[in-house]
């Protein structure tokens, strides 16, 4: 059967034409990149509710799953929560493959088709990411990083390039559909490019400001509001003219202005799970969810700042609108370092068991200190920075983007909150909806990454829970399934809106 070209020797194709000096390095790491897409695609054939798994069994250290059609998928038996490359091939039967975008053309299950195509530009994409990665992070990957407090980065986008990798457990972890190699090469913040930001204006009775506003984004009556490059080319389909120059963070869509704030642009790409935009109503929304942060962040005794959002912009649509929001780097004294929690993997801290554990008694105290107020973050690994001592030590939280939280109604009127005037969407009263999101992001995505394997995880919760007042937010995260989002069944069923959610083994029940 004839197959068509895959995205990795279309990949190689455009290097050599714009960058030849990469194509060496690139090709030498293709093998790595698909059994990092491959591993974290196995973990969800493993643990999700996949429509056409029948079942799942162990088989020593493998295991193996029976397909409705008959057939039978084997592969090793590994704990939930592992990030390293752990699965370089699996078994269709008995034909072993290494590729995982070619593995799911061929199970020719429902709606395989483009999550297979995705696949394949995921595991590209990450070829050429580790092909162009710093080489602090090279090292910092490997088995004697050289990485100490003196040699980190000392800006916060030369923090958010080293997170190669992307998503730790989303098999498109670095699909970037829709851009070319030329473009993941100028936009991708690990390729350590300068983003020339252009600036559309729109007559101000034409657009929806909230906050401040600053002048220099004002042009008489008129509002400039900044737009990616990628965006006007691909998605407004107009010229727009180099304003100012930023450096990209881990969302893309997001980058840090030298010296002042961090501008989020509408970028109408498919990135991993779904297509960001800028909603009229998160921009309708954003100054009451930034002083509800600020409320929230003073009852957390100095343990939890919230970044604030300075101000916003739409012109009433999604592609075209701009929020700025000020700099984590804000909350940290001199001397102080503010890392993206999903950065921490590129350091040695996580390697001391001491170090985990003492993270992880602050995240958890700060996640459910206000989910009992009746906040649960969405504190994944890109939305939750940790402030470091000189020394490495973890002193305090900082959190960003409150587009995702859920609030709780009934709870902040326990503590006495007035409820703010907030989508409808984030207002939840349901327990199993609050401890997803903050359970989902924080424990089995944040904490998990950082340790890297369950083992490493119960040991770090462990120490912490041990601490922790016996809720029962406190009771469900001992003894419940960690829940997770259904990554891999959110991108097959495509019918479906909203987040899907399935459930790993609690490591504080493994003995």
């Amino acid at each position: 059967m004839h197959r068509p070209r895959s995205a990795e020797a279309e990949v190689a194709d455009e290097l050599a034409a714009v960058r030849p000096a990469l194509v060496d390095r690139f090709t030498a790491e293709r093998p790595g990149a698909r059994a990092a897409v491959l591993s974290r695609l196995w973990r969800a054939f493993a643990h999700e509710p996949l429509p056409w798994i029948e079942g799942r069994e162990r088989a020593g250290d493998e295991l193996v799953l029976g397909l409705r059609d008959g057939r039978r998928l084997t592969g090793p038996a590994a704990d939930a929560y592992r990030t390293d490359a752990y699965v370089p091939v699996v078994r269709l039967d008995e034909a072993p493959y290494d590729d995982p975008g070619r593995l799911m053309t061929d199970l020719a299950v429902p709606h395989s088709a483009g999550f297979a195509a995705e696949l394949g530009h995921s595991a590209a994409s990450l070829a050429l990411s580790r092909a162009a990665r710093p080489r602090a992070v090279r090292a910092a990957a490997g088995a004697a990083p050289e990485n100490h407090p003196d040699e980190w980065p000392d800006s916060d986008w030369g923090w958010e390039r080293r997170v190669v990798d992307g998503h730790p457990y989303h098999p498109g972890c670095r699909s970037r559909p829709g851009f070319s190699v030329a473009e993941q090469l100028a936009y991708g913040p690990e390729h350590g490019p300068v983003v020339g930001l252009g600036l559309v204006p729109v007559p101000a009775a034409e657009c929806l400001v909230t906050g401040a506003w600053p002048g220099e984004l004002r042009d008489g009556a008129r509002v400039l509001v900044p737009v990616h490059p990628w965006q006007a080319a691909h998605v407004l389909k107009r010229p727009c003219e180099e304003a100012f120059a930023a450096h990209p963070l881990m969302s893309l869509r997001t980058l840090a202005v030298p010296g002042g704030p961090h501008v989020k642009t509408a970028l109408s790409a498919r990135l991993t799970s779904s297509v960001r935009d800028i909603s009229v109503a998160s921009i309708t929304a954003s100054a009451t969810l930034s002083s509800f942060g600020e409320e929230l962040a003073a009852r957390m005794d100095g343990l939890l700042h919230v970044t604030r959002t300075l101000g916003a912009a739409t012109a009433h649509s999604p592609d075209l609108a701009a929020v700025l929001r000020e700099s984590p780097r804000v909350y940290a004294a001199r001397g102080e370092h503010v890392v993206p929690v999903a950065a921490l993997a590129t350091t040695e801290l996580p390697r001391s068991p001491a170090w985990s554990a003492a993270f992880a008694r602050l995240a958890l105290t700060v996640g459910l200190r206000a989910l009992e107020l009746g906040v649960a973050l969405e504190a994944h690994g890109q939305n939750l920075l940790v402030v470091l001592s000189p020394a490495g030590d973890p002193l305090r939280l900082v959190y960003r983007d409150l587009a995702d939280i859920r609030v709780s109604p009934a709870r902040l009127a326990r503590h006495g909150i007035p409820v703010p005037d907030l989508p409808a969407r984030i207002l939840t009263d349901d327990p199993a909806a609050l401890r997803r999101k903050l359970f989902g992001s924080l424990v089995a995505g944040a904490l998990a990454g950082t340790t890297g394997s369950g083992p490493a995880l119960r040991g770090a919760l462990e120490a912490a829970v041990r601490e922790l007042p016996r809720t029962q937010d406190v009771v469900a995260l001992r003894e419940a399934p960690l829940p997770v989002k259904a990554l891999t069944l959110m991108r097959t069923s495509p019918g479906r809106t909203g987040d899907l959610w399935t459930e790993l083994p609690n490591p504080l029940q493994w003995r």
